[in-house]
């Protein structure tokens, strides 16, 4: 870990500090309010992870899936510890996929292997993480934020990440539920509300 790392890491509880205080963490997120149904099947997608191998959404059929914008150069790279203990916590019912990206600030500039490394060593990380990738909408947007982000895909939802670690949360039916801006720690009530108890 980088000295700017290890003082982010310092750093990220008051970064969060102002949303909790003044409630603006709700600021931002999206709600799938009127149940609309995706239009491209959610479970036809399928991403490379970071070690190569391909991973088929077909396999999470009957969980929650919450996708993930990662970097690990952030403000919110603290955010990393919240998701694995989400992880932890909803082990069986909920799973937890990061997307490595470099769209903000040049915040996110390893290789696949150095990522993971970084993830593993210095937040204990165990969920999946993808191939680095991008998910802003450009013309090599990644397929999953394509899906994410454009509601002819998804159903209703046109937004894409404000920034890293910006979260969108899948039903067990494979439809796109919620988004939740950067702001909005993994292990907040709005959170834990939509995943229900983790027993």
């Amino acid at each position: 870990m980088t000295w700017r790392q290890s003082f982010m890491k310092t750093l990220y509880p008051i970064i969060m500090l102002p949303s909790k205080l003044l409630g603006s963490s709700k600021k931002g997120i999206q709600l799938n309010k009127q149940s609309m149904q995706p239009r491209q099947d959610f479970y036809s997608l399928q991403t490379t992870l970071n070690n190569g191998s391909v991973f088929s959404f077909d396999s999470l059929r009957g969980k929650k899936v919450l996708l993930v914008n990662t970097a690990s150069d952030c403000g919110y790279t603290g955010q990393y510890a919240e998701l694995q203990e989400l992880y932890k916590r909803y082990e069986g019912k909920l799973v937890i996929m990061g997307f490595p990206a470099n769209d903000f600030k040049q915040q996110e500039q390893r290789d696949d292997a150095a990522i993971a490394s970084f993830c593993t060593i210095n937040y204990g990380v165990t969920f999946p993480l993808a191939k680095k990738s991008v998910v802003i909408k450009t013309n090599d947007q990644n397929p999953v934020f394509a899906w994410l982000s454009q509601a002819a895909k998804n159903g209703w939802c046109n937004q894409e990440p404000t920034w890293n670690f910006c979260k969108y949360l899948i039903d067990e039916k494979g439809s796109l539920e919620a988004f939740f801006p950067q702001t909005v720690s993994p292990l907040s009530k709005e959170v834990l509300e939509m995943l229900g108890p983790d027993k």
